[in-house]
């Protein structure tokens, strides 16, 4: 069906926003920095098998969400249709989007001169930086005052921090 009121197309995506959760994106981006610590010694082409292991990881985790949702909680409570599933697949789709910058910091990696390890360590770094920031702007969305959203900032830095501890600790 053709909307022919730009305006209420508009409102509801400055509504979808207002309402955005971002718990997928603190998620995926611990995600994606849990994957480039367990990613450990690659193929012929580590880069190349990491940004695929990375983005694969991230539409696979997305697609178990999505399954939850619509088949745990939802599914009880009324019959799915095509606006729950596309509801649905939309408030997850931060899981993915925060496998993306880690997955960039990778591809562009060569052209930084990073070797190998450089490129590990600038890929979870971006990662923890995500998981940070996801957890700031849900905060800050919330309406969370200043120190509610620092204090959030901290517990996710530590738990980015305990991921950088267990790679040091494995040594890939």
């Amino acid at each position: 069906m053709l909307d022919v009121h730009p305006e209420s197309r508009r409102e509801r995506r400055a509504e979808r926003r207002a309402h955005a959760d971002y718990t997928g994106g603190v998620y995926g981006s611990l995600l994606a920095a849990s994957v480039v610590v367990g990613a450990g010694t690659l193929g012929s082409f580590p880069r190349v098998e990491l940004v695929v292991l990375l983005l694969v990881s991230g539409v696979v985790f997305w697609v178990a969400h999505v399954h939850a949702q619509l088949f745990g909680a939802r599914l009880a409570q009324h019959a799915l249709d095509r606006a729950t599933v596309l509801h649905v697949c939309r408030d997850e789709w931060p899981i993915v989007k925060a496998a993306v910058p880690p997955a960039l910091a990778v591809a562009v990696s060569p052209l930084l001169g990073l070797d190998l390890e450089g490129t590990f360590w600038l890929a979870v770094c971006v990662a923890v930086a995500g998981q940070v920031g996801w957890s700031m702007a849900a905060a800050r969305r919330a309406g969370a005052p200043w120190r509610l959203t620092a204090l959030t900032a901290v517990v996710n830095l530590l738990l980015g921090l305990l991921i950088i501890a267990f790679k040091v600790v494995l040594k890939h």
